[in-house]
């Protein structure tokens, strides 16, 4: 798994994402948002274009760092247009809980 982190304007953090998330990768997610809430930084848009698999473990760390940014006044936002991945989300019924975009502009412009 792939994942770089840049500030957009105004204190926002996109995460990018790419490669599989999965049992063996998902750490890595969660110490890079991790790393971003433990700074303070609670409105995150985390780019999921580029990431070809997502298992519940991946679920499960977005889902815990939803709720922690949420405790604070916060937001996380996903962008993803796969629909595999989408599909996930609708299975689960993840796809009402989180904000999900079809870009980062979208994401970062959401009134969400």
């Amino acid at each position: 798994m792939d994942l770089t982190v840049a500030e957009a304007a105004e204190g926002v953090v996109i995460v990018d994402v790419g490669g599989s998330v999965d049992v063996y990768t998902v750490a890595d997610l969660r110490s890079g948002l991790d790393g971003q809430i433990n700074l303070g930084r609670n409105r995150l848009v985390v780019d999921l274009l580029d990431v070809d698999f997502l298992d519940s473990t991946g679920l499960g760390v977005l889902v815990a760092r939803l709720k922690a940014v949420r405790s604070t006044g916060g937001w996380l936002r996903l962008v993803c247009t796969d629909e595999k991945i989408l599909r996930v989300f609708r299975i689960t019924g993840l796809d009402k809980v989180f904000h999900i975009h079809p870009s980062v502009p979208d994401a970062l412009g959401a009134d969400a």
